[in-house]
C-alpha cells in the first residue's frame, strides 16, 4: 500500500484521513494551524494566531450555514438531530472537531506543521514541512500527495483608481468579524456573492447606510430597507466616498470587499507538473487528478456544489484509486478529455474559471466519478437541495433559513415552512413541498 501525505485538515483532509484509516492505508496529516477544521474555525484576530502563522479562517462571528445541514454532514456521522437544519457556523466547527475525535483521527495529524515545499523526485514525492513550535524542518517521502488546503485563504483584492485617497477603510471579507464596529457607519459592499450578501443581512442591522456595488446578474428578489443602495461597479475613490460607473456618488466611512480569494498553493514546485493561477488550477482530470502526475490529486476546486457532497465524492473516488479498484486512463487519454473541456469553454468564450465550475452539471460530475471508479453514487437529490434552498434565498434572503428540509430517499426531500408560535395561534398553516429530482 502507498504512502499517502494529506495536507490540511479541514473538511477534505479529515474526510480523505477517515476513509484512508477505513482502508488501513498508511497516511499522515501535516496541518499548519494549531487545531483541525480549517476556515470552520472562528478567530477574533483578522491576522495571526498566538503562534504567529497566519490565519486562513475567513469566518464570521454569527454566521450560519447558507445551505441545509443535509448537504453538510461527514461521511458516517450525521449531525444531531436536534439542531436547525442552518446551524450557526461555530456548532458546525465542533461538530467537525468532535468527528475528528469520534474516528480517532487526531493520532494521524501533526498540527503546527507547515508544508513549505513538495517536488517529485524520480518516483517519489519530497516533502518538507516546518514544526513551527519546535522552530524544525522536517523532509519526507511519500507515495501520493492529497492537497487538502483549500482555496479560502489567500484574498483576491481589486484595485481602483485614486484608492489611496480614501481616508476611510478597506477590508477584504476575510478579515470582517462582527457589524457592531459600523454602528451608523456608511458601509460599501463589494461583490455579490455568498460572503456579500452575509455580510449585508448582518450589517444592515447598525450601519447607517449599506451601499452595495455588483454587477451580478443573479434575479434577486428580496425586498430591502431604504437603507440598502444598489450601485453598479466602481470607478474611482474620493477622500470621503467612491464615483460609480454610472457617474453617481456615495459619501463612504468603510468598504468591504467580497470579492472571493485566489488559488494558491506556494509550496507545489514546478516539477509537481501543475499551472496554479489565481482562479483555476491546470491540467485537471475529473477536476481532481494532477494529469502530469497522477499521484497527487487536490481536492475541493468546484465551485457552485453542494462542497461538501463533492468533496465526500472526490476523497472516496481517490480511495479507491488507492486502493486499486480501478486505474486511470493512459496520460494522453486524460489530456484528451481535459482538452475538450478547455476548448469548450474557449470557443463559448467563458473564463478558464469554468473549469472547476458545476452549477447544473453537478449530478452528472457524481455520476462520471461512480462510472469510472465504481464508488457508490451521490444521491441525485443532493443536487436538487442545492439548487432549491438557493432558488429559496434568492427569494428572501432574510429568511430562507426558515424552513425544515427532511430527507425522503435518494430522489426526493420535504421542505416545509417554519411557523412562528405567534402565527400559528393567527392561523397560519405551514406550507410543505415535496421536490423530487431528476434521474438524469
Amino acid at each position: 500500500r502507498p504512502r499517502v501525505c494529506i495536507i490540511g485538515a479541514g473538511i477534505a483532509g479529515l474526510t480523505s484521513a477517515k476513509y484512508l484509516k477505513d482502508e488501513g492505508i498508511d497516511f499522515t496529516v501535516l496541518e499548519c494551524a494549531y487545531y483541525v477544521g480549517g476556515m470552520w474555525r472562528y478567530e477574533s484576530s483578522r491576522t495571526y494566531d498566538e503562534f504567529h502563522s497566519i490565519l486562513h479562517t475567513a469566518m464570521i462571528s454569527d454566521l450560519r450555514l447558507n445551505i441545509p445541514h443535509p448537504a453538510m454532514e461527514l461521511p458516517g456521522y450525521p449531525m444531531p438531530k436536534h439542531l436547525h437544519f442552518f446551524p450557526y457556523a461555530q456548532t458546525y466547527y465542533y461538530y467537525i472537531k468532535s468527528y475528528a475525535e469520534h474516528f480517532n483521527l487526531m493520532e494521524h495529524i501533526q498540527l503546527l506543521h507547515n508544508v513549505t515545499s513538495v517536488r517529485r523526485e524520480g518516483n517519489v514525492w519530497k516533502v518538507i514541512h516546518d514544526n513551527v513550535l519546535k522552530n524544525t524542518v522536517h523532509e519526507d517521502e511519500y507515495d501520493f500527495i492529497i492537497i487538502g488546503t483549500g482555496h479560502f485563504s489567500n484574498a483576491n483584492v481589486p484595485k481602483f483608481p485614486h484608492e489611496e485617497l480614501f481616508k476611510g477603510v478597506i477590508l477584504h471579507s476575510k478579515n470582517y468579524r462582527v457589524p457592531t464596529i459600523y454602528e451608523n457607519h456608511r458601509v460599501l459592499i463589494v461583490g455579490a456573492g455568498t460572503s456579500a450578501w452575509d455580510i449585508i443581512i448582518d450589517m444592515l442591522k447598525y450601519a447607517k447606510t449599506v451601499v452595495h456595488s455588483h454587477h451580478s446578474k443573479q434575479n434577486i428578489k428580496t425586498k430591502f430597507p431604504d437603507q440598502y443602495i444598489r450601485k453598479p461597479d466602481i470607478k474611482e475613490y474620493k477622500e470621503n466616498g467612491v464615483v460609480f460607473v454610472d457617474d453617481s456618488y456615495e459619501e463612504i466611512d468603510d468598504v468591504i470587499y467580497c470579492t472571493g480569494f485566489n488559488y494558491t498553493y506556494p509550496y507545489l514546485d514546478p516539477s509537481c507538473g501543475l499551472t496554479v493561477n489565481k482562479d483555476h488550477v491546470l491540467p485537471l482530470y475529473k477536476r481532481l487528478v494532477n494529469i502530469n502526475e497522477p499521484s497527487m490529486v487536490v481536492l475541493g476546486l468546484v465551485r457552485r456544489a453542494c462542497h461538501v457532497v463533492a468533496l465526500d465524492a472526490q476523497v472516496r473516488y481517490t480511495t479507491a484509486l488507492l486502493k486499486g479498484d480501478f486505474k486511470l486512463p493512459s496520460k494522453e487519454e486524460m489530456m484528451n478529455v481535459w482538452q475538450k473541456e478547455v476548448d469548450n469553454i474557449n470557443c463559448n468564450g467563458r473564463p478558464m474559471s469554468d473549469l472547476h465550475l458545476l452549477g447544473d452539471k453537478e449530478d452528472q460530475y457524481y455520476r462520471e466519478l461512480s462510472d469510472e471508479s465504481g464508488i457508490e453514487r451521490v444521491p441525485p437529490v443532493m443536487s436538487k437541495l442545492r439548487n432549491v434552498s438557493n432558488e429559496t434565498k434568492l427569494e428572501n434572503l432574510f429568511t430562507y433559513r426558515d424552513y425544515i428540509y427532511e430527507m425522503i430517499d435518494d430522489k426526493s426531500f420535504r421542505r416545509t415552512e417554519r411557523v412562528k408560535k405567534r402565527e400559528r395561534l393567527d392561523g397560519k398553516v405551514a406550507e410543505s413541498i415535496v421536490f423530487v429530482a431528476d434521474d438524469g
